[in-house]
């Protein structure tokens, strides 16, 4: 055996393979142990990096210089493409007043993105090709039982169809059989009339044979004569017998009839991988939450907020301009609506550009590098509400123009995608009339809106198939009814909804499910409200003007 690989040894030196390793050469990557270094190293000191056998595989090995071959290139001109130059390629005329970045930083942060690009492949990527290959060959594993199913219901419809023509031919059999007896009995009436009258001819014939032989004067005289009475011929009775006409067979109408096979049917769901998830590590609620900053933002009233990046949200409120502040509360940017009116509401899309819906214009609008440009426009409905979803989709809650109709629409960019309106008993999931109605996308895809008019949080999935509504929690404190308006999800797939009349936050779980209140931090008519990538709340106070920022998790 081995005695280097061996379970019951300790590591070996390479060179002399007895002696317990000491270091290691970073550059040969070779054990080595304490008497063996100077031999390894004996050809150049320069040409071998030792170090404790600890720290292996920790020193970078620079490609040699082209121009200098005695040196190694540590750095990298950004004026060059970022070509591998050495100290000596900094000095030269070449790259007089470029700029130079460190390899090693470089470096660094691309080893630490393969990390985590192996990470995502790892726990991310790969799992959710092993879900989707399970996910066929459990289809495949079906397929059969499918269509043997489809057959058994086929074989109980001909089975159903045999027995209603069986009761069909028995009914007509039995209608057949009556009229025969009515045949019959017209039949023998006039047959019982006619032997009748054979009776009575007759016995006139053997009273005339009487007289004829006889020479009584009498019965001769006062014979009455018959004739004009039996010529009175009675009607000849024809009787004809019923007749069955069978009906052409229309074979396409009775295939129609007898069922029908809908076409086989390729529905391709998306799977879009979030790599940029924030953290959705399990925390746990605060006892009280914490309030961390407060925005003025000098509207009288404040609507929406929705999160821009780590610093900055953008807000607005009843003025024409939509503001962009940081976490100090000082203003950065300022986008004004053409139309002269306030949005309806706003959201930051996947590349960070600002978006806006203009009931006036009847438009959603994308702000880009300080430029609005259109992205939809409506005939017949009104832009309300938007939401950006994890895979870019944009969710516009539009209001029909006679107020009567919400409907969720999905767009990728200004393609419509799919609506959302009816249940599947083709009952309206929302509420038709103006009152304000929110909506966010949680992560595990479900919709949900809060939906004003009707007193209700509205889930849906992804499919727009209903998965449940919560109308409010039981309180003696909260006296007003229960009428939401700003709506989020954490990175747990938890809800948060405004209670603006009882000036607290409903926060639920994914199944709709109620957790608790946040009703502590002073806060006055709550209304808009986004969460950001370290699951921190930030609230607009409607009637105040402020952005609060508040932290609710460990």
């Amino acid at each position: 055996m081995d005695p280097r690989s061996s379970a019951q040894d300790v590591h070996r030196c390479d060179l002399c393979e007895t002696a317990i390793l000491h270091s290691y050469c970073d550059l040969c990557h070779v054990n080595l142990c304490k008497l063996c270094i100077g031999d390894h190293i004996s050809d150049g000191y320069d040409k071998h990096k030792i170090v404790p056998f600890q720290e292996r595989r920790s020193t970078l090995i620079y490609p040699k210089c082209a121009t200098h071959s005695h040196k190694n290139c540590d750095l990298q001109c950004k004026n060059c493409n970022n070509i591998f130059v050495c100290s000596s390629c900094t000095a030269s005329e070449t790259h007089k007043g470029h700029i130079f970045v460190e390899v090693s930083e470089v470096y660094t942060t691309k080893k630490n993105a393969i990390a985590d690009e192996a990470n995502k492949l790892e726990n991310l990527i790969s799992p959710t090709y092993e879900e989707i290959a399970l996910d066929l060959e459990n289809q495949l594993a079906n397929l059969d039982g499918g269509y043997e199913k489809l057959t058994t219901a086929m074989s109980k419809q001909g089975e159903q169809w045999h027995k209603e023509i069986d009761v069909i031919i028995n009914k007509m059999k039995t209608e057949i059989s009556e009229i025969k007896v009515k045949h019959r009995d017209l039949l023998q009436k006039h047959l019982d009339e006619i032997k009748q009258t054979q009776a009575l001819i007759k016995q006139t014939s053997l009273a005339i044979e009487e007289i004829k032989k006889s020479t009584e004067v009498s019965p001769t005289i006062e014979y009455s004569s018959k004739i004009r009475e039996f010529s009175q011929l009675p009607s000849k009775v024809k009787v004809t017998l019923p007749t069955f006409i069978p009906k052409p067979l229309d074979h396409e109408k009775l295939y129609n009839l007898f069922g029908q096979i809908t076409p086989l049917s390729t529905a391709t769901e998306e799977n879009v991988l979030s790599l940029n998830k924030p953290n959705t590590s399990v925390r746990e609620l605060l006892d009280e939450p914490e309030l961390v900053a407060t925005i003025q933002t000098g509207y009288q009233h404040v609507f929406s907020v929705t999160y821009l990046n780590e610093d900055c949200v953008w807000t607005f409120g009843s003025t024409k301009d939509i503001k962009c502040f940081n976490m100090k509360g000082e203003l950065l940017h300022t986008v004004s609506n053409k139309s002269e009116q306030r949005p309806s509401d706003i959201a930051v899309d996947s590349d960070g550009n600002l978006l806006f819906s203009d009931v006036k214009s009847r438009t959603v609008n994308k702000v880009n590098n300080g430029q609005t440009e259109e992205l939809i426009r409506l005939r017949g409905w009104w832009p309300c509400n938007l939401c950006v979803t994890s895979n870019g989709d944009l969710l516009v809650i539009m209001l029909s123009g006679d107020k009567t109709q919400f409907k969720v629409v999905r767009y990728l960019g200004s393609t419509e995608k799919q609506t959302i309106q009816f249940d599947d008993e083709g009952k309206p999931l929302y509420s038709g009339n103006i009152n304000v109605t929110y909506i966010t996308e949680n992560r595990n895809h479900d919709i949900c809106v809060a939906d004003n008019g009707a007193g209700a949080v509205v889930v849906v999935n992804q499919n727009g198939k209903l998965r449940w509504r919560y109308i409010g929690h039981p309180s003696v404190t909260k006296k007003e009814p229960f009428k939401p308006f700003g709506i989020t999800t954490d990175s747990q797939s938890r809800i948060l909804t405004a209670d603006c009349n009882n000036h607290c936050i409903h926060f639920l779980d994914q199944h709709g499910q109620f957790l608790r209140y946040i009703d502590n931090c002073h806060l006055v008519y709550p209304w808009g409200l986004c969460v950001d990538n370290n699951d921190n709340l930030f609230v607009s106070e409607h009637l105040k003007g402020n952005v609060k920022k508040i932290k609710f998790l460990r």
